[in-house]
């Protein structure tokens, strides 16, 4: 009854692919190695004014108080679903107990 079933095509297409048969080489160049890539002076070290250490204290204490706004958003969000899908669940069991019951 479960058994697969394999389709037998009863008109073959008569499209057959032949065989790929590698071509041998023979005449192979040599490659020449790449010149050296010339080494790049080094960087320039960055320098913190006490107004862009500000800023960027500034900016990264934003970027904690909106990540963290949407973390608790979002698990306020999954507490408030879990709940009502509690309450939903209490109230179809009662549901299904008084039609049980017959009344």
């Amino acid at each position: 009854m479960l058994q697969p079933r394999i389709p037998v095509n009863p008109l073959p297409t008569g499209h057959t692919i032949p065989l790929h048969k590698p071509t041998p080489v023979t005449d192979v160049e040599p490659v020449q190695a790449p010149a050296p890539v010339p080494v790049a002076a080094p960087r320039t070290t960055v320098q913190l004014t006490p107004g862009s250490a500000l800023a960027l204290a500034a900016g990264g204490g934003a970027v904690v108080l909106v990540v963290g706004t949407v973390l608790v958003s979002m698990l306020l969000a999954v507490a408030i679903t879990g709940a009502s899908i509690a309450v939903i669940a209490v109230v179809l069991r009662l549901l299904v107990r008084d039609m049980q019951k017959g009344r």
